[in-house]
């Protein structure tokens, strides 16, 4: 009598379940869905092509880190697969030109899982973020993108109205 080996998950019955592609990806080294590593990219090349005519634009270290938890909750529900630690941290260097250490992100991927914002799921070699609440994470996140648009906005007409000359 053969046995068959699951390949897929129902996420009702259990969220900490995996597949197992997710676990041989893993253990290869490899991504299991490419169209994730470029999410991001694609999400921040339009922003830099609408408000900068395509020009690069570098990004600010302290802002993204006054924003990391926004940008992490952004990372994991953008990408559909590689949402490791390790991943993250790399987004963060690519897309916002931001190096940090682990001590800096893990601590704030851990708080978000205990506010129930993230949740962890253990692979083999490494733990996966998901959404765990995704109103408190959309919520979260449009509130930031509120609060940073109104500060923009009123440093921008202080720019035009004030003796900046």
């Amino acid at each position: 009598m053969a046995m068959e080996t699951p390949t897929t998950s129902d996420a009702s019955e259990n969220s900490q379940s995996v597949t197992v592609q997710q676990l041989q990806a893993e253990l290869r080294g490899s991504s299991s869905d490419d169209e994730s590593a470029t999410a991001i990219a694609d999400i921040v090349a339009d922003v830099e092509a609408g408000l900068f005519d395509g020009d690069a634009f570098t990004f600010d270290e302290e802002h993204v880190k006054s924003s990391l938890d926004e940008l992490l909750v952004t990372l994991v529900a953008v990408r559909s697969a590689d949402t490791h630690g390790k991943q993250l941290l790399d987004d963060l260097a690519e897309e916002f030109d931001t190096i940090l250490s682990p001590g800096t992100v893990y601590p704030r991927l851990h708080g978000l899982c205990d506010a129930d914002v993230l949740e962890q799921r253990e692979l083999v070699k490494t733990k996966e973020y998901t959404i765990d609440d995704l109103e408190t994470a959309r919520e979260n996140v449009a509130d930031a993108a509120r609060q940073h648009l109104a500060l923009g906005m009123v440093l921008h007409a202080a720019l035009q109205k004030g003796d900046f000359a």
